[in-house]
């Protein structure tokens, strides 16, 4: 590899380091006045040095961008040493809630309510307040309630590159949820600062 594509991918490997977020190959592109098609290549032979390396670092597409994320093999041990950080964590409800609105959206609260045999009028609350879900319309029936699906900061907050990417219901059902158990419940949310509907 001669000099210049070793700065070239050195270039678009430190831009995708220092964001915080996933950055898009067109960013990439207009940050390093490199083309598409070359970015493009760097980030493909980027993916694939980081997942043969084994360390500590993996190169992902996530929301239609790339980021770099920590390896999975490690996640057991850093969850035990940032414990009280994973505390922040969605509670039970709200993460079934989520659930429930990435599936079936686009779906209104008392849809969601149905489906859950509870309320749920302050898990979408704090769902809309964490910026995973977002109102996206409204249902053509009487009342007009709101619509709401998921947001481009859901799939960053869960690794997703897009919904296609989902596990299947079925899968979901598999998954085993008992260390929710040890999260806290979301704060209780005042009537004043509940959705709205219609």
């Amino acid at each position: 590899m001669n000099t210049k594509k070793i700065y070239n991918k050195g270039l678009v490997e430190s831009l995708i380091f220092l964001s915080s977020e996933p950055v898009k190959l067109t960013s990439l592109s207009d940050s390093s006045g490199l083309e598409k098609s070359e970015v493009r290549n760097i980030v493909e032979e980027l993916i694939l040095d980081y997942s043969e390396k084994s360390g500590g670092f993996l190169l992902k597409e996530i929301a239609g961008g790339y980021q770099f994320l920590t390896n999975e093999i490690y996640h057991e041990k850093l969850g035990n040493i940032f414990k009280e950080r994973r505390r922040e964590t969605l509670s039970r409800g709200t993460l079934e809630t989520l659930s429930i609105i990435a599936y079936k959206q686009p779906i209104t609260l008392p849809e969601i309510e149905e489906t859950r045999g509870v309320s749920s009028r302050a898990m979408v609350t704090t769902l809309l307040s964490k910026k995973l879900i977002k109102p996206i319309g409204q249902k053509e029936v009487p009342g007009r309630p709101t619509l709401y699906g998921t947001t481009p900061e859901f799939l960053i907050h869960f690794g997703l590159s897009k919904l296609s990417d989902l596990p299947s219901p079925v899968e979901v059902k598999e998954l085993k949820f008992d260390e929710l158990e040890d999260f806290p419940e979301e704060d209780f949310i005042s009537e004043e600062n509940t959705i709205e509907e219609g």
